[in-house]
């Protein structure tokens, strides 16, 4: 049987990853950073190790034939792809819709500097690139509890996808063939606005809650203070503004790929409407 190796295997989507291959009988790997405490489900064997040190991948890897890697937002250190190369003959990547980079082109993002290096290895490879998560929708949270959430561009329309999804899809990729070589970009199964997602998160916490446009100057501050990144809010405040008037796009991947429909918006909101309330 083949042996699957997941990074963060605890994370928002590792762990409805490692349930489900799981579930499934399949034989899974999680790689943590503590097994005595990583709470996997039956069956699951965790190893300890961890990508900011390269050379602990090495026990994790023995006997793995595919790899979902997951990269934490950390420094690049090209040995994390290189020792995982080593040993699976097939590295599913969750990467992100802007990573695409034609040939001999510098990257700009650690995405896309981790797509070049899985290609260089010669080994399998496929490429999940997600637009965007719904979980992202968590830092509105106590704002939801305060009945109002101010915020720069309210008709901005997103098509962010359940993080549920993203595991499903990486399931299917991990457990089937076909996928060599393939960059499949993930999206929920409609775009709505920021304004329409914060009602619809207040209906699943049983919570009226309004919408104020925060002025784009005010969110550049405010927004730069809290994440310490001016050229991220930069580029995030340029991105919602262009989904005004051109809704973010929304792909039909998820049904392809899995038969059935994205989940919903709405449906996210319900699975976490315990973390609004």
């Amino acid at each position: 049987m083949t042996r699957i190796l997941v990074t963060g295997a605890t994370g928002t989507i590792g762990r409805h990853l490692v349930s489900s291959l799981a579930g499934a009988g399949r034989d899974v790997r999680a790689l943590v950073r503590d097994p005595d405490r990583a709470s996997l489900p039956e069956g699951v064997e965790g190893v300890r190790g961890d990508l900011t040190a390269p050379e602990t991948l090495r026990p994790a890897l023995r006997d793995v034939e595919r790899v979902y890697l997951m990269w934490p937002g950390i420094a690049v250190d090209p040995r994390v792809v290189e020792v995982a190369a080593e040993h699976a003959r097939h590295i599913v990547y969750l990467s992100t819709d802007i990573a695409d980079l034609a040939d001999g082109e510098p990257a700009t993002s650690f995405h896309q500097e981790i797509e070049r290096q899985i290609r260089a290895t010669g080994r399998d490879w496929t490429f999940l690139r997600a637009i965007d998560f719904a979980t992202n929708t968590l830092g509105w949270a106590d704002q939801i509890r305060q009945g109002v959430v101010r915020w720069p561009y309210g008709q901005a329309s997103r098509s962010l996808i359940h993080e549920r999804d993203i595991a499903d899809v990486a399931a299917h990729v991990l457990t089937s063939d076909g996928h060599d070589g393939a960059k499949y970009v993930l999206t929920g199964p409609e775009s709505i606005t920021h304004a329409e997602q914060v009602r619809i998160i207040g209906e699943a916490v049983g919570r009226e809650v309004r919408w104020e446009d925060l002025p784009p100057e005010t969110a550049r501050e405010q927004l730069t203070a809290a994440w310490g990144n001016p050229a991220f809010v930069a580029a995030r405040l340029a991105a919602w503004r262009s989904f005004v008037d051109t809704p973010e796009r929304v792909t039909d991947t998820v049904e392809h790929l899995l038969g059935r429909p994205a989940r919903s918006f709405r449906s996210w909101a319900h699975d976490h409407a315990d973390d609004f309330r």
